[in-house]
């Protein structure tokens, strides 16, 4: 497929993941005893750390956002959307960058409180206004498919933002618009290595998408083999893009062992997602019977293997907003 037209649809699934949760950072108030205790997955012993940095300073707003955070998510207390507003806002109303994102995330999704788009984006305006990344990506997305020169541009000022701030999701999509020249100068070299960010920080888009340029030489040198070891990290992670590519490789043997079964399995999987190709359903269908039957297994358990390990969405979840300055 061409590179502009996968550049293309992976923006557009991009700007349908409007609350797509950002990368994890740490809080502004830098690493502590209670956020250390959450991130070791203690958090019995996070939940009582925050309330007695709470009954030590009633002003503690980094400690209240940590508290919601548990009680959101029901992390060593009972989970109550509700109890997790208030403290959201509490803590956001003395300026605490991450629970003004999270505060504007539960608007969004009527999560704790009545769903509310216009207090949500004031909300997330002013996390943005704070230096928060993941807030700025949020607000840029949307402003990407109006058509507008005016928002397009508005959108390329917050994704600079939330790429600056390693948001691996902000970066790939201004990778793309680098790339393809919509709002910026085009610049293929710079595109390159934004989308190499992206991929470094996590982002499933921005690895298939540097694969791609790696395996075009677009923008970088032409390394094909890396290209493929970043297919096979993308596929393993359930997209289809990249496991169509990576079938491709497999079935050819080419800068990876041969092996038909897993390259029909990954076809399969790819197929199963909508991404259709008829030559490799000729490849799969000259397969032996036994062999077809591996294919489809293989393809069984990817599908079980990617159900278990996709993230938790924002629309379950304001997911890790603490942890981001």
């Amino acid at each position: 497929m061409g590179g502009r037209r996968t550049l293309c649809l992976v923006l557009a699934g991009l700007v349908l993941a409007v609350q797509a949760p950002a990368a994890a950072q740490q809080p502004a108030s830098g690493v502590d005893a209670a956020y250390g205790a959450y991130q070791a997955g203690r958090y019995i012993t996070a939940f009582r750390m925050a309330m007695q940095r709470i009954e030590a300073n009633p002003a503690d707003a980094a400690a209240m956002t940590l508290l919601a955070e548990l009680i959101l998510q029901g992390l060593g207390t009972r989970q109550d959307n509700r109890r997790a507003f208030e403290w959201y806002k509490l803590a956001a109303d003395r300026g605490d960058r991450n629970a003004l994102f999270a505060l504007g995330m539960l608007h969004l999704e009527g999560r704790g409180t009545p769903r509310d788009a216009e207090k949500a984006q004031t909300l997330l305006r002013q996390a943005a206004d704070r230096g928060h990344g993941p807030a700025a990506f949020n607000l840029a997305l949307p402003l990407l498919i109006t058509g507008k020169d005016a928002d397009l541009a508005s959108a390329t000022r917050l994704l600079k933002l939330a790429a600056e701030a390693e948001v691996g999701d902000a970066q790939h999509a201004l990778a793309v618009l680098m790339l393809e020249g919509r709002g910026l100068p085009k610049d293929e070299d710079g595109g390159a290595d934004m989308m190499a960010r992206a991929a470094a920080n996590g982002s499933l888009a921005g690895e298939v998408e540097f694969a791609l340029l790696q395996f075009a030489g677009r923008g970088i040198g032409r390394d094909e083999r890396a290209a493929a070891r970043g297919f096979t990290r993308a596929a393993a992670r359930g997209n289809a893009i990249a496991q169509n590519r990576l079938a491709r490789i497999l079935f050819q043997g080419r800068w990876l062992p041969l092996d038909k079964v897993a390259a029909a399995g990954w076809h399969l999987a790819a197929k199963a997602q909508g991404l259709a190709d008829a030559d490799l359903d000729e490849d799969v269908a000259k397969l032996t019977e036994d062999e077809r039957a591996k294919a489809e297994a293989f393809a069984q358990d990817l599908a079980k293997a990617n159900a278990l390990t996709q993230p938790v969405s924002a629309a379950q979840t304001t997911g890790n907003s603490f942890k981001q300055p």
